[in-house]
């Protein structure tokens, strides 16, 4: 295992905003110790410039993609961003890579068949490419995928799932690979506040067969997966109350393996505002 890291998954915000202030986000996120910045790369043919910017803006945090879809992007533009990005700041940009999800990728027309199929063929082109597998990650939940993570890759950055996923990956992908999974949080101490805040973000991903499968896999059943999920899902996947007791949902985490937990702030609805007290309050706590 590496060292261990506390990053930031912030999907909105700092992709959209204006770019002087993601940047000046980025700067105090910096300042706060925290590890990385994962955000999405969106559905665009290219990865946005927006990581530049963020990496231009900065002097020592790291910017990943999380995720570039292979259905989306080319091997050959995706190389050449890194490998851009590499000589102006060596080892601060990590290429997430996903397969997606169906109903993102027929929208375009896309027949979305074979996706593990799919990422080895991008993995073959991004080495013909010449872009070294330690720049980049999979994101990763099913045993196969996991496996193409460690072989191929530097490791995974799994999305919307529990500790005993993580504990699940590790076994899998092994002690030396990277294992960076996304764990939304809720800092509210009102049950109901709280799991109604969740439900707003776990509802759109229970729709998702990818994300659903994982969690049958874990041993959740369509009971559990109905409605936003049961409380005893939403309480496992999104650690919620204070900063201490989110933290120690973090934790497990930690404890079951993982390098680097990517925390993402849910704000109950308003999502493309930045949650500056709420990643003050866990970095006291968390680095």
């Amino acid at each position: 295992m590496t060292q261990r890291k506390v990053s930031v998954w912030q999907p909105f915000f700092l992709g959209t905003e204006s770019s002087r202030a993601a940047v000046d986000a980025a700067n105090e996120l910096e300042r706060l110790g925290y590890s990385r910045i994962w955000f999405s790369a969106g559905f665009d043919h290219k990865l946005p410039p927006r990581f530049r910017e963020l990496l231009d803006g900065t002097e020592r945090i790291g910017v990943a993609s999380g995720i570039a879809s292979i259905w989306h992007t080319s091997p050959e533009d995706t190389a050449a961003f890194t490998a851009d990005a590499e000589r102006a700041h060596p080892g601060r940009f990590l290429l997430g890579l996903g397969a997606s999800h169906s109903v993102l990728v027929e929208r375009d027309g896309t027949d979305y068949r074979r996706p593990y199929s799919k990422m080895v063929e991008y993995l073959d082109a991004l080495d013909a490419a010449g872009l070294a597998p330690e720049r980049r990650v999979l994101a990763a939940l099913g045993p196969r995928m996991l496996e193409l993570s460690r072989d191929r890759s530097a490791g995974a950055h799994p999305y919307f799932t529990t500790a005993e996923h993580t504990a699940e990956a590790r076994t899998t992908i092994g002690p030396d690979k990277l294992l960076a999974p996304e764990v939304a949080v809720v800092l509210e101490t009102d049950p109901e506040v709280a799991r109604a805040t969740a439900r707003q973000y776990t509802t759109g991903y229970l729709a998702l067969p990818n994300y659903t499968n994982n969690l049958r896999r874990l041993g959740w059943t369509d009971e559990d997966l109905a409605g936003g999920g049961s409380d005893r899902l939403v309480d496992a996947l999104i650690p919620w109350g204070t900063a201490e007791r989110v933290a120690a949902g973090i934790e497990k985490h930690y404890q079951a393996g993982a390098d680097e937990v990517a925390i993402q702030v849910l704000n109950g609805g308003d999502d493309r505002a930045f949650p500056a007290e709420a990643f003050r309050a866990l970095a006291g706590i968390l680095i």
